[in-house]
């Protein structure tokens, strides 16, 4: 039991506590993770119909990349690799290239069906009006 008493901590006079950075970037880590997680499930929900599989393929895709950048990222805090901290950027990269491009499309989508919904109530209500005079 003489041994046990003798021990000490090599590292015990360097310890430094956590910056506020890593806290932050921890976080954005576990975001990135939680972020991809859900875009995959959108995407396989978007899935479900014909046309919703225009956008939820693409969405599983990016869900996957912003994940692989987490774990790029995760990479580069235990092991201080520049290496995967330059994949995780590009990674990230693509990620928001992709979801802004999918964003644009989803508005223009959007659009297009108010302007149908509009036409379509308006040739209703004109064959209503033209239906009732001619009574």
């Amino acid at each position: 039991m003489d041994q046990l008493d003798d021990l000490t901590l090599e590292g015990e006079k360097s310890f430094k506590p956590p910056s506020p950075f890593q806290y932050a970037f921890e976080s954005m880590i576990k975001d990135m993770r939680f972020t991809g997680m859900f875009t995959i499930i959108y995407g396989v929900i978007n899935c479900l119909t014909i046309i919703g599989a225009l956008i939820g393929v693409p969405m599983i895709f990016i869900g996957m990349r912003i994940r692989e950048a987490a774990d790029q990222f995760s990479i580069f805090k235990t092991t201080n690799n520049s290496a995967a901290l330059r994949l995780g950027f590009e990674l990230q990269g693509k990620y928001f290239r992709i979801i802004k491009i999918l964003i644009i499309i989803q508005v223009v989508l959007i659009v297009l069906s108010i302007i149908i919904v509009i036409l379509f109530m308006s040739f209703f209500l004109s064959s209503l009006i033209q239906f009732s005079t001619s009574s």
